[in-house]
């Protein structure tokens, strides 16, 4: 059984558990049901936009605690004054230390930034529940996701008013995906299956596989400037950095270190 796998698995039991407690219709009484949301897409395509998503991400099931002293809203109001286009926060607790209180917290704190909820979704009361904290974006993992379930997922999205960003790894993976209800294709440089890989190869050999009308994204394995202008140059717009930040005593400043390296 792969990392992957057990996180699905116990993802699984874990919304199992959430359904019992919390109803749809109570997630639907939430106020940011009813608030605007935040455009990722937009943000990206702005001609001024850094393209960096800037993930909080307390620890990881490959380098275990990268930082659990610093506040969620410190962070995240951090990158977004240093520049960041979107925010990503993990809402998985037991594999990544990140909760749904992280989400709220975050929105609150960063009322006109788009964020993403980054977590295992398989079912489509996480939509919900993305929703009710106050995400703009959803994501969704090819690997752990049917053709059937990234569609079904995504119309749902869409139907709530939230984006989807599909993630892949390799062009199998685009290949199986639906894509009617997608709006931003990640390309995962590490495999999700074993967390191997630090490099952009996966990015570079997809670039001119994924359709020419969705948004494309790199994730993982990114740090230096010199990286980010390579994969601009093949139609890049985003580029979603976490642990290059997190594992830093200032997340926020070494955003801003990159950004203003990216303009020297």
């Amino acid at each position: 059984m792969t990392i992957l796998d057990k996180i699905t698995a116990h993802k699984a039991i874990e919304v199992a558990t959430a359904k019992a407690e919390v109803s749809i219709q109570d997630l639907e009484k939430s106020n940011s049901f009813s608030r605007k949301t935040n455009s990722l897409v937009a943000n990206l395509l702005s001609e001024n936009s850094t393209g960096i998503i800037a993930e909080h991400k307390r620890k990881s099931p490959s380098k275990g605690v990268i930082n659990d002293l610093l506040s969620v809203e410190e962070i995240t109001q951090g990158y977004a004054q240093a520049g960041a286009a979107c925010l990503s926060v993990l809402t998985d607790f037991d594999f990544f230390g990140g909760t749904k209180e992280d989400l709220l917290k975050a929105r609150a704190a960063n009322p006109a930034i788009p964020i993403l909820r980054k977590d295992f979704m398989i079912d489509e009361y996480q939509i919900y529940e993305a929703k009710a904290w106050g995400a703009d974006v959803i994501l969704l993992i090819a690997a752990c996701l049917t053709p059937n379930q990234i569609s079904d997922l995504s119309k749902k999205a869409h139907e709530l008013g939230l984006e989807v960003l599909l993630e892949i790894h390799d062009e199998e993976e685009l290949e199986r995906s639906p894509l009617a209800n997608v709006d931003v294709i990640g390309v995962n440089n590490r495999n999700l299956k074993n967390f191997a890989e630090n490099n952009v190869n996966a990015s570079l050999a997809l670039a001119e596989k994924i359709p020419a009308n969705l948004v494309k994204i790199s994730e993982s394995c990114i740090s230096q400037p010199e990286t980010i202008k390579q994969l601009q140059a093949v139609g890049y717009k985003g580029f979603l950095i976490g642990e290059t930040f997190m594992k830093t005593d200032n997340p926020a400043g070494a955003l801003k270190s990159l950004i203003d390296s990216l303009v020297a």
